[in-house]
């Protein structure tokens, strides 16, 4: 790992949107949201981006910490971090446009587009599947070789599934979240439509969506002020870095790969939810529960958690651990409130942050 120190303080709690003068409890909000996040993000360590919107107004869009400790840049809402499997949600999207296109269905099988896979269970697991993390795959890629696990991308990550022998249960019967199975939508996408996965994603979500900067890692690529991302050595104290070349797995796109802003990810979220990427229809149903969690109160739908509280309004959401960044998103669709936390440190409480969020947000009444 490449250690960091650093030799002064840099102050950086940068407000990025400004909406002049605000009603007594919107200005509320942001300083107990200011407080929570100044005490978690110091200035001169690993940050986050932190972003709240309720329909097309952004009304809280700050950056804590910094973004990288080799050039003390400032975390804001254009910074580009990985949003690990966060990114789920645009392999789903793409499949589904797909399926609007006619050139896939949801119904057909693993065997329709890997009929090199050797087991007769690839008959029984459909796309439907996979996209639910209900396909039995089991993850049982190899974790012996070091450089495999840091370097590997989808084709390498899946080639253990070619002779996989045994299901971790019957397809349909259960859930349990995979990347694998995530990862096969990169070779599906690229067959249905006969374009580069990462050119069909710019040219049928990205663009469409206003995310110009929106991009996949590779190892060579530039990503215009990309963020590290962090651990504290437990003895030292020395921040290093570890996302690619020091995290398993990282290299993958369909799964965990994408780079994009908070503010680049409120414009998706907009574009979406305005059907400007889907039809309602389709649009509804990527947000609808198909199977139950390990979760309490919350079901999966095709790359997305949907939870139903009996004390809230339902909540659509997702997480994303890669490396070390770790990061949040949610939706409430009534009474339209979005919000996000996009941090590249893991040393921080994310269920109970977002809970406190939540808190916030109950005080003020806009979970009503």
């Amino acid at each position: 790992m490449k250690k960091l120190h650093l030799p002064i303080v840099f102050l950086c709690i940068s407000v990025c949107f400004s909406c002049g003068h605000k009603p007594g409890m919107e200005t509320q909000v942001e300083k107990e949201l200011d407080r929570l996040f100044t005490d978690l993000f110091p200035a001169d360590e690993p940050g986050a981006a932190v972003l709240v919107a309720r329909g097309d107004s952004i009304l809280y869009n700050k950056g804590f910490g910094l973004a990288r400790l080799d050039t003390l840049s400032p975390m804001t809402g254009n910074t580009m971090l990985n949003i690990a499997s966060v990114s789920k949600q645009f392999s789903a999207v793409a499949l589904c446009l797909l399926e609007e296109q006619g050139k896939l269905s949801l119904a057909q099988t693993v065997k329709d587009y890997f009929p090199s896979y050797k087991a007769g269970f690839y008959d029984r697991i459909t796309l439907h599947h996979l996209l639910t993390h209900t396909s039995g795959l089991p993850d049982s890629r190899d974790r012996t070789n070091r450089d495999f696990m840091l370097y590997c991308q989808e084709e390498e990550s899946c080639r253990y599934l070619i002779d996989l022998d045994s299901l971790a249960f019957e397809p349909g019967t259960h859930y349990e979240y995979q990347n694998p199975t995530y990862q096969l939508m990169l070779m599906i996408v690229e067959q249905a439509s006969g374009e580069r996965f990462d050119d069909f994603m710019r040219n049928h979500l990205f663009d469409q969506a206003g995310m110009p900067d929106a991009v996949y890692f590779e190892p060579q690529r530039y990503i215009p002020r990309m963020a590290h991302a962090y651990l504290q050595h437990p003895d030292t104290g020395a921040w290093e870095e570890h996302d690619y070349g020091e995290a398993n797995f990282f290299g993958t796109k369909a799964d965990g790969g994408l780079y994009t802003s908070a503010e680049e990810f409120f414009r998706w979220h907009r574009a979406l939810w305005e059907d400007r990427i889907l039809s309602p229809g389709k649009r509804e149903a990527v947000h609808t529960g198909y199977t139950d969690t390990d979760i309490p109160d919350t079901r999966y739908g095709y790359g997305w958690f949907i939870e139903q509280r009996p004390d809230r309004p339902q909540k659509i959401y997702h997480t994303g651990d890669n490396g070390a960044f770790l990061l949040f998103e949610g939706y409430y669709p009534d009474p339209d409130l979005f919000y996000l936390v996009f941090a590249n440190r893991c040393d921080w409480e994310r269920e109970e942050t977002v809970e406190k969020m939540d808190r916030i947000f109950e005080k003020a009444g806009w979970l009503k």
